[in-house]
């Protein structure tokens, strides 16, 4: 995950680190996260998607926020079930 500025000041606007891409700035709806402490979903987001390859990449804010939501050391704005289920192959 990169986190890059650049001379405008923004986040994104970079080439991609797996294709060569341009990185561009993209509003999504809902982003999922996984944390070593659980899953956290971010709506509203602006995150950087390549161009070329779809790759997804995140400022240091967006990290810092999830991290921040995961440890408790900020509130969520509320919760959701996730179904689970155990998939094993024969």
């Amino acid at each position: 995950m990169k986190s890059t500025k650049t001379n405008n000041g923004s986040d994104y606007g970079y080439r991609c680190e797996f294709c060569e891409g341009l990185v561009r700035p993209k509003l999504v709806k809902r982003e999922a996260f996984k944390h070593r402490k659980g899953f956290i979903i971010l709506e509203g987001v602006v995150i950087g998607v390549c161009d070329a390859c779809g790759a997804r990449f995140y400022s240091a804010s967006i990290l810092h926020a999830v991290h921040e939501l995961a440890t408790g050391s900020k509130p969520s704005e509320r919760m959701e079930q996730v179904p689970v289920a155990h998939f094993a192959q024969s």
